[in-house]
C-alpha cells in the first residue's frame, strides 16, 4: 500500500483485503505491536466475499483510537459464513492499528 490508511475504517478495509489475498506481511504490520502474534498461518484462509461496516466511533484523521463494527462474509467447505467483530484501533505516530476485536 502506498499510503498508510488515514482513518481506522480505511485500515479495516484493508485489512479485510490483506485476508482476501492471504497477505500475512500487511496483516501483522497492521497489527499493534501490544496484540500481534508472533506469525500468520493462512493456509486454512477461508475464500472471504464481503465487506459490510456496521458502525464506526471516531477513528478519524485527527484521532487516536477508533472502534469499527463490521461483517464479513466468507465461503469455507462450501458453506457460506458470517463473521461480524467490533474492532479496536488505535493511532500512533500517524499510523493506525488494530489491537483486536470481539467477535459477536
Amino acid at each position: 500500500m502506498t499510503n498508510p490508511p488515514r482513518t481506522a475504517e480505511e485500515l479495516m478495509r484493508s485489512r479485510f483485503d490483506a485476508f482476501k489475498r492471504a497477505d500475512p506481511d500487511w496483516l501483522l504490520a497492521t497489527w499493534h505491536p501490544s496484540t500481534r502474534p508472533a506469525g500468520l498461518d493462512l493456509a486454512d484462509n477461508p475464500r472471504w466475499r464481503g465487506l459490510q461496516i456496521l458502525e464506526t466511533e471516531a477513528g478519524g484523521p485527527d484521532d487516536t483510537e477508533g472502534v469499527v463494527e463490521f461483517r464479513a462474509s466468507y465461503i469455507a467447505d462450501g458453506e457460506l459464513g458470517i463473521l461480524q467483530e467490533r474492532s479496536r484501533f488505535v493511532r500512533e505516530d500517524g499510523r493506525w492499528y488494530y489491537v483486536d476485536g470481539d467477535v459477536r
